[in-house]
């Protein structure tokens, strides 16, 4: 039976402090002791000077390293965290090459967990997983590499992320959080518990396979809305319409939902939908809609790309050698995550025409794309272009004289429908 109360004495440990784990990190450290453990070291020294890469915390880490809050205390090595009475498990859910669930980084986070794991220490998982994924291949490893027997000696729920990168209004706290847990005196300990940090309240899902399945249908729905759009400016474009001016006529019934067609990154919407799509094929079901939704959506980079050749050819531009600059990296507007975004797929089928591509953008962090995407930032806009692609809205972006960058007759395209249609060749 499950023993732990919510009181000051509870020590929390944070393992992975990305987008999802720092703010964790921060606000229980308002009310409990919080370990907060990353593998990256360069990042817990960051972290340990009020540096933010991620600019999720605003100006609140760096107050902290100043006071040096005692609640709050970041470590290299996970063994530091061996007297917590909760662990929680942020670590990231990619997709492997063959799009299917990579859960390498959960099952390390399990492991190294698991050999500091107390008796009746609860483990409260995050990251987004496929409906069954906690029970199944989590709590096996947390039992095997602690010797500790699962809903006796220890305990475990699941409250997925819903962190929107960048957003400053819809904050951790701002956004309701689904709870769960593997008996029910644990998924009330787990929904109390982040009651403390969420202002805008719980919901307590009846099990954790509920939780992940919501989880994984929140992204996977909008991912199919925009699949939708996308798919509609596809046909547009070889209609010769303009797909903004599609949307604006027909939202003007009152039950219309006016998705905007675009690029589909990052690391939720972009990836979770496989997830569901596994487990799905795993039980015998094949899941047409969600996995047409994802073919469509992952062709809209090479068609942006295509398109930019098609109008440089129309304005009697060469393409061979041609200079092409694409405004922006990272998955998402007024922020520095560069997971899993799309843009590369521009960059790389441009250099299928042998076009020479660079890629300026002032939030990416230059170090971390040319380590995952092998490219070199420019940074600063000295030359002249034949082309330029507005490829994420970034604030800075829309101040920008883009003409000015720009050869005479240059093209310029809007991926993302913010720029005035009088000055643009084309746009999504």
């Amino acid at each position: 039976m499950m023993k732990l109360k919510i009181d000051s004495s509870l020590k929390i440990g944070i393992v992975g402090l990305g987008y999802v784990g720092l703010p964790l990190a921060l606000a229980f450290s308002e009310y409990f002791e919080v370990y907060a453990f990353d593998k990256d070291a360069q990042r817990i020294d960051e972290l340990n000077s009020g540096i933010d890469t991620t600019l999720q915390s605003g100006s609140l880490l760096e107050e902290l390293a100043k006071t040096a809050r005692p609640s709050l205390r970041f470590f290299k090595s996970i063994t530091d965290m061996e007297l917590c009475d909760v662990y929680i498990v942020a670590v990231p859910t990619p997709i492997d090459e063959f799009k299917e669930p990579n859960l390498n980084p959960l099952k390390e986070a399990s492991k190294s967990i698991a050999g500091v794991l107390q008796k009746g220490a609860v483990v409260i998982y995050e990251s987004t997983v496929y409906p069954g994924c906690t029970e199944e291949v989590c709590v096996p490893i947390l039992e095997s590499f602690s010797g500790l027997k699962f809903n006796e000696d220890f305990f475990v729920g699941y409250s997925p992320e819903r962190i929107n990168p960048g957003d400053k209004v819809n904050t951790l706290a701002q956004i309701v959080k689904v709870t769960s847990g593997s008996e029910p005196d644990t998924a009330h300990f787990v929904d109390q518990l982040y009651r403390k940090i969420i202002t805008a309240g719980t919901y307590l899902a009846p099990s954790i396979k509920v939780a992940e399945a919501a989880k994984a249908i929140e992204n996977a729905q909008r991912d199919v809305n925009i699949s939708f759009v996308n798919e509609l400016a596809l046909i547009f474009d070889r209609l010769g319409i303009d797909t903004q001016e599609v949307l604006d006529a027909a939202a003007t019934k009152w039950n219309f939902l006016k998705y905007k067609p675009g690029l589909v990154g990052g690391h939720c919407i972009g990836v979770d939908p496989y997830y569901l799509a596994h487990k799905a094929k795993a039980v015998g079901y094949h899941p047409d809609v969600i996995l047409s939704g994802r073919r469509v959506n992952d062709q809209m980079g090479t068609f942006v790309a295509q398109k930019i050749i098609k109008l440089m050819i129309q304005k009697n531009l060469q393409v061979n050698g041609a200079k092409v600059l694409i405004l922006g990296i990272t998955f998402k507007e007024d922020c520095p995550d560069i997971r899993n975004t799309k843009v590369v797929d521009i960059y790389e089928e441009l250099k299928t025409y042998n076009v020479r591509a660079d890629i300026y953008d002032p939030l990416a962090i230059a170090a971390q794309v040319q380590s995952e995407y092998g490219i070199q930032l420019i940074d600063s806009l000295n030359e002249k272009y034949s082309a330029i692609i507005l490829a994420v809205a970034h604030q800075e972006f829309l101040t920008l004289d883009l003409k000015q960058c720009l050869i005479p007759n240059g093209v310029l395209f809007d991926t993302k429908g913010v720029l005035s249609k009088e000055i643009v060749d084309g746009r999504l």
